[in-house]
């Protein structure tokens, strides 16, 4: 099987959390034989939970497809850099490949801030990405914050 980013919906997913006012950020979750698991965008606002991030979504609706709490072999698609709650989670997911668009110098967890994956104690470490249609994400999320300021 070849390789097919699938960073465009999770743009998507992205510019879908901003026509609902919460912070353009989507993710997918791709099983092992190319399928999409899932897919979601934040949520935060409205469901009133600071947890309801994307990655977090897309991986708790991949876990309940899968009937498991982990998902060995699949890749996720983020458009920003993890925080540390979600770099956590898509640890205990046991995600195979992290794939992410724009760095988040002020709250990632991968690259900067926690860097939760270099940790003694984080039991799976995920192949890393970056840079996967950063511009388009940081586009997204700069024209965002720039119409609330």
């Amino acid at each position: 099987m070849s390789f097919r980013s699938h960073m465009e919906q999770a743009l998507a997913e992205a510019r879908a959390a901003a026509a609902r006012g919460e912070v353009p950020v989507g993710a997918v979750v791709v099983a092992p034989d190319g399928r999409v698991a899932a897919a979601a965008g934040n949520r935060t606002r409205e469901l009133n939970d600071p947890t309801a991030h994307a990655e977090i979504l897309a991986l708790r609706a991949a876990c309940a497809a899968a009937g498991s709490e982990r998902l060995p072999g699949h890749d996720l698609y983020v458009t920003l850099e993890p925080c540390p709650m979600c770099a956590a989670a898509i640890s205990a997911a046991r995600i195979a490949r992290l794939y992410y668009g724009a760095t988040d110098p002020k709250s990632g967890g991968v690259a900067h801030g926690a860097r939760v994956f270099a940790h003694p104690q984080c039991h799976h470490v995920p192949e890393v990405y970056d840079g996967i249609a950063a511009r388009e994400a940081e586009t997204l999320l700069r024209g965002f914050f720039a119409e609330r300021r």
